[in-house]
């Protein structure tokens, strides 16, 4: 198979779950999803020759690089008008859910939002991408010793962040709930 129709068929296989991935890490519209999306498969043709046999972890790879670029433009862009100040963006105004609102399985979430950004999307793409220790290595850049290593602490980690929110809902709800 050529380079150019291995290239097609990783755009095939793997677009949409390129485009998941993308959109559960970044808190933008579809357009911007979709901007980021095309950095990755455009990165992914100018270096078709590179993809690996199998090439998800791969797109995962160049798909956080081009996030964090597209995180670093949109804070310089939101403090631009910040400086600016007459922006609604740059002011905050922004709907919130009411407290009672609560979403099943929020605990969790905001269990992994206290854990660092590198524990997040280590278990991120463990979880919510599938990926085997082997894939994560790949995504990651590193070997698959460091990359269980890295999965198994972040899983402490967040184990210890759930046990936490439960000693604090039980001190707060006052005790154990036996009468």
């Amino acid at each position: 198979m050529s380079t150019d129709d291995a290239f097609a068929a990783a755009y095939r296989a793997h677009y949409w779950a390129v485009s998941r991935f993308v959109a559960r890490r970044l808190d933008a519209p579809a357009h911007e999803v979709e901007e980021v999306v095309a950095d990755v498969f455009s990165i992914a043709w100018r270096r078709r020759t590179e993809l690996p046999d199998a090439p998800l972890p791969w797109l995962y790879g160049v798909a956080r690089n081009c996030l964090a670029n597209t995180v670093r433009g949109i804070g310089r862009y939101r403090r631009l008008l910040h400086r600016l100040g007459n922006h609604e963006a740059a002011h905050g105004r922004q709907t919130v859910e009411s407290p009672d609102a609560e979403r099943p399985g929020s605990w969790v979430h905001e269990a992994l939002a206290r854990l660092s950004a590198a524990d997040q999307e280590v278990l991120r793409l463990t979880a919510w991408e599938e990926l085997t220790v082997e894939e994560l290595a790949v995504v990651l850049g590193c070997g698959r010793s460091a990359a269980a290593m890295r999965l198994h602490r972040a899983r402490r980690r967040l184990r210890a962040e759930i046990d936490r929110s439960r000693t604090t809902v039980s001190v707060r709800g006052g005790g154990d709930g036996h009468e």
